[in-house]
C-alpha cells in the first residue's frame, strides 16, 4: 500500500475541540463515536461499533496500555491535554485547520487558545444559521437583522474568515430557491416572537432560511469566498430525502462564481456527488464524516468517487470535533482508505506510481490549499 503519512493534511472541514472533561468518561468518551444523540446508542450500542473497537484498539497501542476503554482513559487522564493534543496532531500531519465555531458548547475551547494548543495553522469558516439565529434574538426588526446580517457576511473575507458554511440540509432542506422580500418578513415574526420568549431560536423556517442562503451566496461571489454546504449523513436532524446532494442544481448554476465544497461526500449519495464534480467548474466534493464513520466502506467509496471526479475536484477533511483523538482516527482511516485505492490503481494498471503520489497529495492538501488561499 502506498505510504502516504509524509504528505500534510489540510483539514478544510473541522469543529473546534472541547475541554477534557467533555470526554473524560467513559459514555463520554463513546457518545463522539456516533452521529446519534440518544444516549442509549452511546452507552450500550457504540462499544459494539467498528469505528470504536477498532479506534480504541489502535489508540491503546499509542499509549501502550490494554485495549479497554477504563486502561485508555486512566491512560489518557496521565498526559498533559496540550502534549496530547499536540502528539496526535503531529501524527497525522495536519498541516492547517478551518474550523466550524458554530458547532458550540460550554466547554469549547476559544479560536485563540486553539491557536496557542494546536502545532498547525487554525483558521475560520463563518456558518451563517447559527449567525442569523444570534441576530434575530439580537434585533427587534426584521430590517435591523437583515441589514446587520449583510454587514457581517459582506465583510467575512476582511474579517479573516476563509469560507462560509451553511447547515440548511439539517434545516429545511437542500431544494433551495428564491425568495421574496415579504414572504421572509414574515416569517421572520414567530421567530422574534418565540426568541423574545425563550431568549433563543432555532431557525428552522424554509421561506427565511432560503432567503438567508441566497443572501450569503451573492455575498461570497462577491469575495470570491467558498461557500461549504452540509450534504447527506450526520446526526438525526439531517433528513435524507432533502440532504441529497442532487438538489443543489438550482443552486450550483445560478451561482457559477462561488466554489461550492459539498460536505460529507453527499453519503449516501456520493455518486451523484462525484457526477456534479465532474460537470460544473465549480462544484467541490469532500470526503469528511463519511472518513471515519463507513469504516471499511470508505475504500469502495473512494474508489468510485475517483472513477468520475477529476482528482483536482475531491478533498479530505475530517470533520472531527470535540477531543483531538477523532482527528487522528479520522486521518489513519483517511490515508488508508485512500491509499488502498490508489495502489489499485497502479496495480491494475490505470495510474503510475507518480500520479498516485500526486493525486493522493492534491486530494489531502494542494486542492484545498489552492481553492481557500489561491483565490
Amino acid at each position: 500500500m502506498l505510504d502516504l503519512s509524509h504528505l500534510p493534511i489540510v483539514d478544510h472541514h473541522a469543529h473546534p475541540l472541547l475541554k477534557p472533561e467533555a470526554s473524560g468518561t467513559v459514555v463520554k468518551f463513546q457518545r463522539w463515536f456516533s452521529e446519534s444523540t440518544d444516549p442509549i446508542i452511546h452507552a450500550q450500542h457504540v462499544p459494539h461499533n467498528l469505528f470504536f473497537r477498532t479506534g480504541l484498539r489502535w489508540l491503546a497501542e499509542l499509549l501502550s496500555c490494554e485495549p479497554t476503554i477504563e486502561a485508555f482513559l486512566a491512560a489518557r487522564a496521565q498526559q498533559d491535554y496540550t502534549a496530547w493534543c499536540q502528539r496526535l496532531f503531529k501524527d497525522t500531519n495536519i498541516a492547517t485547520l478551518i474550523l466550524d465555531y458554530g458547532y458550540t458548547a460550554p466547554e469549547v475551547y476559544s479560536h485563540a487558545e486553539h491557536l496557542t494548543m494546536l502545532p498547525c495553522k487554525v483558521e475560520r469558516m463563518l456558518r451563517v444559521e447559527v449567525l442569523a439565529q444570534d441576530l434575530i434574538v439580537q434585533y427587534k426588526t426584521f430590517d435591523q437583522m437583515l441589514e446587520a446580517y449583510v454587514d457581517i457576511v459582506s465583510r467575512a473575507r476582511a474579517n479573516g474568515y476563509v469560507a462560509l458554511k451553511s447547515i440548511i440540509a439539517y434545516r429545511t432542506g437542500l431544494d433551495i430557491v428564491p425568495v421574496a422580500y415579504a414572504d421572509a418578513a414574515a416569517a421572520f415574526m414567530p421567530l422574534k416572537e418565540q426568541a423574545q420568549r425563550t431568549g433563543k431560536v432555532r431557525l428552522a423556517s424554509k421561506p427565511l432560511c432560503d432567503y438567508l442562503v441566497n443572501l450569503a451566496l451573492q455575498e461570497a461571489a462577491n469575495q470570491a469566498l467558498p461557500f461549504q454546504f452540509h450534504t447527506g449523513f450526520g446526526d438525526r436532524d439531517a433528513d435524507l430525502r432533502v440532504a441529497n446532494p442532487l438538489h443543489l442544481r438550482g443552486v450550483i448554476e445560478h451561482y457559477p462564481k462561488v466554489p461550492l465544497v459539498l460536505l460529507h461526500a453527499g453519503w449516501p449519495f456520493y455518486r451523484e456527488l462525484a457526477h456534479f464534480a465532474a460537470i460544473y467548474a465549480n462544484v467541490w466534493l469532500d470526503l469528511s464524516l463519511a472518513i471515519p464513520f463507513a469504516t471499511t466502506g470508505i475504500p469502495p467509496m473512494i474508489r468510485d468517487v475517483l472513477g468520475m471526479a477529476p482528482f483536482s475536484k475531491v478533498m479530505f477533511a475530517t470533520d472531527a470535533f470535540t477531543m483531538p483523538e477523532i482527528f487522528w482516527l479520522a486521518a489513519r482511516w483517511g490515508r488508508w482508505g485512500l491509499g488502498k485505492v490508489l495502489e489499485e490503481f497502479v496495480a491494475e494498471n490505470f495510474l503510475s506510481h507518480d500520479d498516485a503520489y500526486a493525486a493522493a497529495a492534491a486530494i489531502l492538501g494542494e486542492n484545498a490549499r489552492q481553492l481557500y488561499w489561491s483565490v
